[in-house]
């Protein structure tokens, strides 16, 4: 029986990847695609989650859900990353959904017509899981389990020195997030940014004479070129297609249960994941941390899910 599941995502090319690997699998079936503010701003957010889904034209449709910004004062997008319109500036043309509904209303309709089957896949900030928790009580208690791409165990971020991208853009909904009394599994930008993928990866693509091939074909060579042009790298790291492997292969990485924050007020830390890793310390542990992954096995894995 497939696994029930939402995707939660900031689309983002590494966002499109993990969409491409989730809509034609026949584990998943996907209730539901949800936008948050996050590699891109949320309107854009909104609009990217339709264009993919119209590019890859999947067999089933999932629900969309449109994200709505999060009023954090440090937010800043990652466009430099992703293009201007997130998706590698190829200039889609998508047709606009006039009637929308907020992601977190999604979500909460979703877990609450399902009790326990439903499982949420958090690839961008935690932003819309954290206002599921307040609009609905009982929310928490009726998801299957979170797992959620984001924080940096070792303390080296990627937006600031402290902070990993997704937990900074929203902080307190990720503080939220991560003491909500559910099942959760956080894949941390340091096991994401082992599995790197070098140019090759285009000859092991799809062929562009299906849906995902011609897609992917069209935006991940702006992913090349922008960490060549922006960060100094010729290889590129697929976090969000990592994170969704621990759904789809759980056997390839090594899972701890620790306790875990995050800071929301240091001038210098606001973002960070703090872990406590101090011997003796008897504090309840809240989540478990990816602190392991077979790096040549998960690369295999995105080529095989990809051209199923």
């Amino acid at each position: 029986m497939p696994r029930r599941i939402i995707i939660d995502c900031d689309p983002g090319i590494d966002d499109s990847v993990a969409l491409s690997m989730a809509l034609y699998n026949k584990a998943f079936d996907v209730v539901a695609v949800t936008a948050v503010e996050g590699n891109v701003p949320a309107e854009m957010a909104t609009i990217n989650v339709q264009t993919v889904i119209e590019q890859l034209d999947p067999p089933r449709l999932p629900r969309i859900g449109a994200a709505t910004s999060n009023d954090n004062s440090d937010y800043r997008d990652a466009c430099f990353i992703h293009g201007g319109d997130g998706l590698g500036e190829v200039g889609f043309v998508t047709v606009d959904h006039h009637q929308r509904h907020a992601s977190e209303k999604i979500i909460c309709d979703e877990v609450r017509a399902a009790p326990g089957e439903i499982d949420i896949v958090c690839l961008g900030p935690l932003t819309n899981v954290a206002r599921a928790i307040q609009r609905d009580p009982h929310f928490i208690e009726n998801v299957g389990q979170i797992v959620m791409m984001g924080g940096s165990f070792n303390g080296i971020g990627n937006i600031t020195q402290t902070a990993e991208f997704n937990i900074h853009c929203d902080p307190e909904s990720a503080r939220e997030v991560f003491h909500a009394p559910v099942k959760k599994t956080l894949i941390p930008l340091d096991i994401t940014s082992q599995v790197q993928f070098s140019l090759s990866l285009m000859g092991l693509l799809p062929p562009e004479s299906n849906a995902i091939g011609r897609f992917l074909h069209q935006v991940v060579p702006y992913l090349f070129r922008s960490y060549h042009q922006q960060l100094g790298l010729e290889t590129i790291q697929i976090h969000d297609a990592i994170a969704l492997l621990q759904l789809l292969e759980p056997d390839l990485f090594e899972l701890e249960s620790m306790t875990a924050d995050v800071e929301i007020k240091g001038e210098l830390t606001r973002g960070m994941t703090i872990f406590e890793k101090r011997c003796g310390r008897n504090a309840p542990h809240n989540l478990e941390v990816a602190r392991v992954v077979d790096v040549s096995a998960a690369r295999q894995a995105v080529f095989r899910y990809l051209n199923i």
